[in-house]
């Protein structure tokens, strides 16, 4: 039987219409940035929590747009499944800087969405659920 996980997720996109995606340090996988809830917290709390740990930035709730929920398979962890609570946001230079990578991120990169479908490395969230809105 597969552990579940409950996590959020931001699609982070730019005014060029790129999205920004990571990856974890010892992973193969890009993904959005985001991570597990904490017990008792909201989804949209913990999607602003994981950003400013992973990226250094603070965000408030209402820059966010709720963009439902995905169940399928953790792309970094065998035999997990995860509900991804699923959020939108945009980035703004001005606002929020350079987009930068703290915690456990080993980098960040902005990618195209048409050609990172073509990609071989990304997180089933990335792939099935989130690019294809952009394109």
């Amino acid at each position: 039987m597969s552990q579940h996980l409950s996590i959020a997720a931001i699609r982070i996109t730019d005014s060029l219409g790129r999205i920004y995606t990571v990856r974890k340090k010892e992973t193969t996988a890009w993904m959005q940035p985001g991570g597990k809830l904490e017990p008792g917290e909201a989804p949209a709390a913990a999607a602003v929590r994981e950003l400013h740990e992973e990226m250094g930035v603070l965000w408030s709730q209402d820059r966010l747009e709720s963009l439902g929920i995905w169940e399928g398979p953790a792309a970094n962890e065998p035999d997990i499944t995860i509900t991804a609570h699923l959020f939108a946001g945009s980035w703004d230079p001005v606002l929020d800087g350079e987009a930068r990578v703290g915690a456990e991120l080993a980098e960040g990169a902005w990618m195209v969405p048409s050609e990172a479908l073509k990609r071989d490395d990304l997180a089933p969230l990335l792939r099935e659920r989130v690019l294809p809105t952009l394109i």
